[in-house]
Formats: C-alpha cells, structure tokens, sequence
C-alpha cells in the first residue's frame, strides 16, 4: 500500500477564473497562463479553495496514457472519501522498464478549509489523527510490458475488463486484467500476484499495422468490438469472436487518410459508425459496412495536425484538438460545410488531450503542451458573465478553468462515476482532482 500525496509544492496551482497572485505592492492579481510570463523570482502558488478535491500521484516511470476502469461503487457519487481503479501504461527509458499497471486510490478526502486562529495542542493532536485518517491511499498491480505503451483503453465485456494496449513495438495487444483488479483489491491477492511477477501476457494481439500507432477505441454499443490506427494511415476493425479470448480483424484497412491517423471515437449512439482525425489536417467519418472510404471528411478542419477528437455522448457533436493550440466543435449535422460551430484558442501550444463530461454535454475539457488544462462550458454566454475582473475581459465566457503545476500534461479524463472529477497524467505524475467550477 502506498500513500498518495494530497498537495504538491508551490509549484502546483490551479487558476479558477477568479484566482489571484499578488503584485509587487502584496496586492492580489489574476494570473492568466500565456497572457504574461511570470518575472524572474515570481512563482505561482496554488489557492486550494478553487478545488473541492486535490490529490497527486507518481508510478515510477511516466505513463503517456491511463483510462479509467468502471466500479461497482454506484453511479454520480460525491461523498467522500472517493475511490477509483485506473489502468496505465509506462513510458520508461529502456523497452524492458515498462509497466501496465492497475492503480486503486482510495480514501480520497475534499480539500480542507483553511483553519482560523490557533488551537490548544490537545486539539492538534486530534486532528494529526484525523489527518492520518484523511491520508490517500493507493494500491498499484504493475506487470512488466516489453516496449513503451502508447495508448491504453479500457472495456468491460461480460465478466472480463480488458485493457487494449498500442505499444511502440508496432503491436496492438489485448489484457485480461482480472489477476491485477483482484490484487489491488485484496492483500492475499496482491502477495500472491506480485510472487508471479512476469511478463504480461497479450489474451490477443495483431501485428498487422506494420507500423505502430496511438489511435483506439472500444465501441460503447457493442461489447469487445475495436478499432486501431496506425502511424501510416491505416485504420483497422476488431470484431469478437465467441468466447471471449480472440478477434477477426479484416485485413483490408479503412485507408482514406493520407497520413498518421492520430485519434479514434465509436459514434455513441450507432454500433456501425466511427470518427477518426489525422496528421493529414482532417476528421472523417466511417461506417464499417462501407469499406474502404470515410462517408464523410472535413479535410481542413485544422491548419495542421489534428491530434484528438471527443464524440459528445447525447448531442450530434465532435469535439477537436490540433497542434494549432485550437479547440474545435464540429455539428454533425452541418458537417460536410467544413465549418465548426465553435472555435477556441486559449492554449499557447498543441492540444494533448480532449474530452466531453459524461454527464454534463455542454462541459469539456482540454490538455495541451503549454502544461495547461481547461475546462470549458457552452452553454454559457456572454451576457450571462457579470462584472469581470481586471485581466479577464478578454477570455471567452465559456472558459470555466484553467489547472496547472504539472509538467508535459499527455491526458486528460473525467471520471464516468464520480461527478465533477478528472485526472490527468503528465511527465510529472498523475493529479486527480475536482475543481469548485464542475
């Protein structure tokens, strides 16, 4: 068992949109990343009351991707403390260092009100136990992967939980995790796993990419159905077969991009339908019982490479990022105009990561290589938006949020059980956090 820990240095900080640093004269002022770099000695601090929750973690090596595995502990939960199961892959420094690991935080508190005045030491005591108490907790089941994990999705299929894994040896493997959900869970388990301690092995995989890729994606409608990109431009189709351990995949690709395709989404709503985006400047539109070619492109959606898309799980809308640093909402039913309904540039560099809130289909959020993450909300326009603060009158209404403190942000999620909560993993680590603005 090992212990998380709850706040960083002041080196982590959140920028709600009312946060504040202080000038040279002690007074309070708004710090916008990307508007004023900060001066030589300047640092920023993090104001824990724009957070309801904060929590960091390390794995050891960094991962590049996680996905968040579905639990039993119900559905829209809010009472802490709070847990959660993941499942990441590692980015180590040689082929053999990597891990796919299945993480279990749990005893996870909301962030404290700051007390005021001091307090008697009998009081200090008590509440030294009570911190002991409130401290996080993590269990972490790692199996050593050969080659660094690109991308790691998550499914449920029946019993199994399977992780589908694309790892820079040019393979795209699938894992049963079950021996690793039952370590993490129990302490019996977790001695006998970790007596084991070999290689992972693939339940399935396919070296028929050539090449390898990041972009995957399990169908949300039909259970163990899959679809894989490649760093070329191909796109493949993984069908299950009966029982559960193998896939026909067809060996003609969906090959209407030019270049890397970069991100995959399954429609949520038709069990046939696919998006993909690509370093070819476009999004396309697929129906697997139409091979070869997409039914529909925009094939400039970004001015370059288009490096991930979110499909809104209740409205017709795909949400992008590019290395253009824009965010883009694309209606599907106005696609073929080539025109998004809505266009943001806040973040200074390349987009990592977005993601639809899975309850809340006006909420997204965004990562990008400026070490930013964004929250965002549609629904809000400008005239609902009081009297703003100095500094602020230039951001779009619809930004809720701005998080920082981690280095290299790679992803993004919000968590489909818990409201309100997401993590996001970095060079630095993974933070899991809820801010007071979701």
């Amino acid at each position: 068992m090992e212990e998380m820990d709850e706040v960083g240095s002041d080196a982590d900080e959140g920028v709600e949109m009312e946060e504040e640093g202080a000038d040279e004269d002690g007074e309070k002022k708004v710090y916008v990343p990307g508007i004023e770099p900060l001066r030589p000695g300047e640092e920023l601090e993090m104001d824990r009351s724009a957070y309801r929750m904060y929590h960091e973690c390390q794995t050891g090596a960094p991962c590049l991707s996680f996905d968040i595995l579905r639990d039993a502990d119900g559905e829209s939960r809010e009472q802490f403390p709070l847990s959660m199961l993941l499942c990441a892959g590692t980015q180590a420094d040689t082929a053999q260092g990597n891990r796919l690991l299945v993480m279990r935080m749990y005893n996870l508190y909301g962030t404290e009100k700051e007390k005021e005045g001091e307090e008697s030491s009998d009081e200090d005591s008590d509440d030294d136990e009570e911190d002991e108490d409130k401290k996080p907790q993590m269990e972490l089941a790692m199996m050593p992967h050969y080659g660094g994990v690109n991308r790691v999705r998550v499914t449920q299929r029946g019993e199994q939980s399977l992780a589908a894994v694309w790892s820079e040896k040019g393979q795209v493997e699938i894992f049963d995790l079950r021996s690793q959900l039952e370590a993490v869970h129990s302490s019996a388990a977790m001695t006998a796993f970790v007596k084991q301690q070999k290689e992972a092995t693939a339940l399935f995989s396919f070296s028929g990419h050539m090449t390898e890729g990041f972009a995957i994606d399990w169908s949300p409608t039909v259970p163990g159905r899959l679809v894989s990109g490649d760093c070329k431009k191909n796109i493949h189709v993984w069908e299950p077969q009966e029982g559960g351990t193998s896939w026909q995949i067809d060996q003609r690709p969906f090959s209407s991009h030019s270049k890397s395709v970069e991100d995959l989404q399954w429609s949520p709503t038709e069990a046939t339908v696919f998006a993909s985006c690509s370093v070819d400047q476009s999004i396309r539109v697929w129906d697997i019982r139409a091979p070869p070619n997409s039914m529909l492109s925009a094939n400039e959606a970004h001015t370059s490479d288009v490096n991930v898309i979110s499909w809104n799980r209740s409205e017709p809308f795909l949400l992008s990022g590019g290395d253009d640093g824009l965010l883009k909402v694309w209606d599907l039913r106005q696609f073929k105009s080539g025109r998004p309904v809505a266009n943001f540039k806040q973040h200074t560099a390349p987009i990592t990561s977005v993601e639809w809130n899975p309850v809340d289909s006006s909420v997204f959020a965004a990562s990008g290589a400026d070490d930013v993450v964004s929250q965002w909300d549609l629904s809000v326009e400008s005239c609902d938006v009081g009297a703003r603060v100095e500094g602020m009158k230039d951001l779009p209404p619809q930004l809720l949020f701005l998080h920082q403190g981690q280095s290299e942000i790679k992803e993004v999620h919000w968590h489909p059980q818990i409201t309100g909560v997401m993590i996001s993993t970095a060079l630095t680590g993974f933070n899991v956090f809820r801010t007071i603005s979701v």
